[in-house]
């Protein structure tokens, strides 16, 4: 039995990884989501106090990866409503245009928030930009997460003395 759950670990574990790059997906949550699967092996591999930290790192990571385009906006010199633009565009973007709104929404919302607020085409796109950036931030904060989620499998299955 013990086959079956390393299996479906893995098989989570994977498509978590591959939600770092899809937005369809969401990544760290189904890396957490395999992490957990792997407890229902005979012996379980992790204490309750590493399942806890994990479950914590990938609730954070999960709302940063929201959060971060908005201040890659701020941080490109976006005003308020450059923020609230990519914000709300990344809002639009996930219910309406799945799964690249995720992606194109936010940089689309910080530059009409900007064209709002009286800037530049050039001002407001560098904006967007900004918000683009975010994304890429997130996407690698999502990344390290999940690599590190499968390096913990990794120790679990094939050198479990070495699970502290």
């Amino acid at each position: 039995m013990d086959y079956i759950w390393m299996t479906t670990s893995a098989v989570l574990l994977l498509a978590g990884l591959i939600g770092c790059f899809l937005p369809i997906l969401p990544g760290p949550p189904l890396s957490y989501v395999g992490l957990l699967i792997l407890q229902l092996k005979e012996t379980p591999p992790f204490g309750t106090k590493f399942l806890i930290i994990w479950a914590v790192v990938t609730v954070v990571v999960t709302a940063l990866d929201y959060f971060i385009p908005a201040f890659g906006t701020k941080k490109f010199g976006g005003s308020k409503k450059g923020v609230w633009g990519s914000l709300i565009g990344l809002v639009l973007g996930v219910f309406f245009f799945p799964p690249f709104g995720i992606i194109i929404g936010p940089i689309l919302g910080a530059i009409v928030g900007e064209l709002i607020d009286g800037k530049e085409m050039t001002s407001a796109v560098r904006s967007g930009m900004g918000s683009f950036l975010g994304f890429l931030v997130g996407t690698l904060i999502k990344l390290i997460a999940s690599v590190l989620m499968i390096y913990h499998f990794i120790i679990a299955v094939f050198y479990p003395d070495q699970v502290t």
